[in-house]
Formats: C-alpha cells, sequence, structure tokens
C-alpha cells in the first residue's frame, strides 16, 4: 500500500509555499497531527531549524504539527512511528548522503509501503524513483550510493524544462540529457513540469496539475501525458 504525493516542486511562480498543493494537501494528511520533516537537502544552505520552521508556517494552516527529522535522537524510530512524512527540496545528492548516513533509505521506504502519507517536493521527489540520476542537482557531496527508494517504477525530473525555440543558448536541454541516461540505463523517466505532481495509490500513479509530463523510455520516443493519466511504463 502507498500513498504519495510527488510533486515538482514546493512554489509555482506567483505563489507562496506549498498554496498551491494546499486542497490536495488537506485530504492527504487529513487523519495527521503530527508531521515528520525531512529537512536534509537544506535549499540554498540553510539550518535544518530553518527550513522545518518554513514547513511549519504552512502546515500551520492545516493545523499540523511539523517536526524535523534532524531534532530526534533516534531518526530510525521516529519513521517507524510517523503519522506522514514530508521530504523538501534543495540537494538531492544532500538529501541522498543524509538519508544514507543516518541509515534511514530501508526505514523510510518501509513505511512507504505501509499506507502512510507521504510528500516529497523536488529532491524530496527525486528520492521516491528508482535512482536519484536523474535529478538537475550539483554534486556537491558524494553520496554513496544513487539507488533511493524505490517506491516508483521510474525516475522522475523534476522542474523539466522544454527547449526555448528563441534561446541562443547552446547547452544540452533537459531532453538531451536524458537521452544520454538512456543510453547506459533502462529506467523510464519522467519529466515533471513545474505545477504538476505523481499521486500514488497503491501500485497507480496518476498524473496531476495543469501540464502534461514528458515520458522517456529507453526503447521509444519521448511522448506526452496528458494531466489525469495514468503513468503506465516499462
Amino acid at each position: 500500500m502507498k500513498n504519495l504525493i510527488l510533486a515538482s516542486t514546493s512554489t509555482v511562480h506567483g505563489g507562496s509555499y506549498l498554496e498551491y498543493l494546499k486542497p490536495q494537501l488537506d485530504l492527504h494528511f487529513k487523519a495527521v497531527e503530527r508531521l515528520i520533516f525531512i529537512p536534509y537537502a537544506r535549499p540554498g544552505g540553510i539550518s535544518h531549524e530553518l527550513y522545518t520552521s518554513n514547513a511549519q508556517k504552512f502546515f500551520n494552516s492545516l493545523d499540523i504539527e511539523v517536526v524535523g527529522l534532524h531534532s530526534f535522537k533516534d531518526p530510525i524510530k521516529a519513521l517507524e512511528h510517523a503519522e506522514g512524512v514530508f521530504a523538501g527540496g534543495g540537494n538531492t545528492f544532500l538529501l541522498v548522503k543524509q538519508l544514507y548516513e543516518n541509515k534511514i533509505i530501508a526505514p523510510l521506504r518501509d513505511r512507504l509501503y505501509q499506507d502512510m502519507p507521504y510528500l516529497g517536493t523536488s529532491a524530496g521527489t527525486n528520492i521516491a524513483g528508482v535512482s536519484m540520476q536523474n535529478t538537475n542537482d550539483m554534486p556537491i557531496v558524494y553520496p554513496p550510493s544513487f539507488k533511493t527508494l524505490g517506491a516508483v517504477p521510474f525516475n522522475i525530473n523534476a522542474h523539466y524544462l522544454d527547449p526555448d525555440p528563441n534561446s541562443k543558448h547552446m547547452g544540452e536541454t533537459r531532453e538531451t540529457r536524458i537521452k544520454e541516461f538512456h543510453h547506459f540505463n533502462n529506467v523510464p523517466v519522467i519529466g515533471l513540469r513545474e505545477g504538476s505532481w505523481i499521486e500514488v495509490k497503491q501500485r497507480t500513479y496518476i498524473l496531476r496539475g495543469p501540464h502534461s509530463a514528458r515520458i522517456f523510455e529507453a526503447t521509444k520516443l519521448p511522448y506526452e501525458l496528458p494531466t489525469d493519466s495514468e503513468i503506465t511504463v516499462s
């Protein structure tokens, strides 16, 4: 049993933190009074305490208490008893390194298969995939493995950007980078645009939000998946 919301971003242009997801999160965490927040990705290098405080400001509107996982002496035990978990965005390399160092990859994966509601944004969404190999982040630290939670049978490229036909930039596009990945790997990749998310219920994966997603499979041409469609990849 899985019960996940995997969002491309925490904040859309012109909006405030998590505001665009508020109706969904109100339902998703309706039985949760105390939410465990994983602040390890530390966007911009902010402290765990400040990042947790930022999350609490939003969840005040849902009457949910937020407690940072970093504040527990035994993070494994904290996850085992968690009512719900939110892993925030930032640097995926740093997040994955911390998950391994705190020995919580397996305990967190176990809870995701026990119907515990989970929210991931950006890096917190990347770690739900088979591996973190389709992150856009710089390798500022060196995790022991690229393998992540495997809660979904594909990888996610959060913040997916389409090529700008008017741009003079000659660097590689996201699509080019993902095609390079598929020269050496067979894991499907979901290009998840800003403002969209993947709703996971047991083994069903539904694209939600205002945009289609770009789907990449190693043996196929990339294609568009309309919103509110089931993701079926092999």
